[in-house]
Parts: C-alpha cells; structure tokens; sequence
C-alpha cells in the first residue's frame, strides 16, 4: 500500500459553513494519487509519453464527516486493481485524531492517444512499476 499522503484544508476550500465543500475531496483524492504516482515513477507525464492517457471512468465517494476549514487531514490508499485498470481505494482521516471523514474509490483505465480506443489491460511497464514499488501490498491480484 501506497504511504498516506498528509493535506490540510485551505480557506479556499470551504464553504460559508466553514466546512469542506463537497467538490474539494476529489482534489484531494487527485493529490493524493499524483503523488504516489511520483512515487512509484509512472506519473501521468509518463502515460503521456508512452501514449495514454488514463482517464477515471468510476468514483464513488461516503462523506462520513465533515473536513473543517485548517484540518490536517490523511489520505490513506490501496490498490486493488492494477492489471486491467487502476483502482484506488481511499479512506480520509483527520491527521490528528483518526477519525474516518470520507472513504472513496477511483478507477482509471487506460487509453490509446492516437486513435482513442480504450485497452483492456495496463501496459507492462507500468505493472513492472507498480510490483516493485518499495511500499506496494497487492490486495487483489499478482
């Protein structure tokens, strides 16, 4: 599993009850998966270059409690799927105490750049990547 990856809520990221706007999650979600992308070495940069693009096709959040304005919040992630698509599981925490704020799930596939078409399987590479990810547990396959 990929380490949890720390944020705190910014002003600009709550609504006039100062709590999370709905919307905000996804960006965290989105840092969160940047970064362990970074981590493991096949980032979207990478994708480009090799000619895909990974565009998320499925997300699914639970808000359980609200993120508040300054909170240092945790995303912790799995992925569960990695062969055929990309899936991450998330659970976000407030940093502190612990406490489960929202559970989530993504899922990206792959697809060509030159004419579109969606693969039904990752390329190589990047399931080389992901397997020799020093902080990689498969959950689901391989």
């Amino acid at each position: 599993m990929p380490p949890p990856h720390r944020n705190r809520s910014s002003f600009f990221d709550v609504d006039v009850m100062q709590i999370v706007w709905h919307g905000h999650y996804v960006k965290y979600l989105e840092i969160a998966r940047c970064a362990f992308l970074d981590e493991v070495g096949y980032n979207y940069t990478v994708m480009l270059e090799q000619g895909h693009a990974w565009p998320v096709v499925k997300l699914d959040l639970k808000y359980v409690r609200p993120a508040r304005f300054g909170q240092k919040i945790r995303v912790e992630m799995a992925v569960t799927e990695y062969e055929s698509c990309l899936r991450i599981d998330y659970i976000l925490r407030d940093a502190e105490s612990g406490t489960k704020l929202t559970q989530a799930h993504t899922t990206q596939v792959v697809q060509r750049l030159d004419n579109g078409e969606m693969q039904f399987q990752t390329p190589e590479n990047w399931q080389k990547a992901v397997r020799q990810f020093k902080g990689f547990t498969p959950l689901a396959n391989g």
